[in-house]
């Protein structure tokens, strides 16, 4: 039941951002922000395929401990693109709010970023290991969550100083996302029960991408 369950939201997941971010790409090409917007929803899907995929079949067949090494190769590339896609929603940011300058937060979010990426290379994390190390889990999220934080901030008070209705839940889905994110890499090896944590949090990416289409489509028809 749970293989048939899980593999079903994953492809529902997948095929939603990827079709949403298709489209945005398609009909914002006029608008630089839900173009970019479209490019990251691609990217989300696009990466977390790369782990979701051979997890559905891992579940599907053998079982997990038998798919080892693709999971892992799987969850690195899964972390880079999802660290590709805060920095595209980055300029998304910068192009929704007509933010010029800041030379020093665009490099602050790279510097983030590279360190993010940086750590993830590292052999040390054990990716295609069954035990992979908890303190490299920790080191790597650590930028990551830092960018995220950046993010949230960002599109917080620009939400509010331009009175934004159509972003106005950009911020919590980026909190959600990371709130749920979080003890997974703490405590989900320990407590497997906690791995249900990354239904809901899927559930805040959906959303993320869900208002960038409703706000293109609502400035198309206008």
């Amino acid at each position: 039941m749970q293989a048939i369950v899980e593999t079903v939201f994953d492809l529902v997941y997948l095929c939603t951002v990827t079709t949403l971010g298709i489209l945005m790409i398609r009909q914002g090409r006029q608008s630089r922000q839900y173009f970019l917007f479209g490019i990251m929803a691609v990217t989300l899907g696009a990466g977390d395929a790369f782990h979701l995929v051979p997890r559905a079949i891992a579940l599907c067949t053998t079982g997990l401990e038998n798919y080892t090494v693709a999971l892992g190769v799987g969850k690195f590339i899964t972390s880079i693109t999802m660290t590709i896609f805060y920095v595209l929603l980055y300029y998304v940011w910068r192009q929704r709010y007509q933010v010029t300058g800041k030379k020093g937060l665009t490099w602050t979010v790279y510097l983030l970023a590279m360190v993010r990426i940086g750590l993830c290379l590292f052999p040390q994390n054990g990716w295609t290991s069954a035990e992979a190390p908890l303190a490299w889990g920790i080191y790597r999220n650590i930028p990551f969550a830092l960018m995220g934080l950046l993010i949230i901030v960002l599109f917080y008070q620009s939400v509010k100083q331009h009175q934004d209705r159509a972003f106005r839940w950009m911020s919590l889905t980026i909190i959600l996302s990371f709130g749920f994110y979080i003890p997974v890499v703490l405590w989900a090896d320990t407590v497997p029960l906690i791995g249900m944590l990354m239904i809901p949090k899927t559930c805040a990416y959906v959303w993320t991408v869900w208002i960038g289409y409703a706000a293109m489509r609502h400035d198309l028809q206008k």
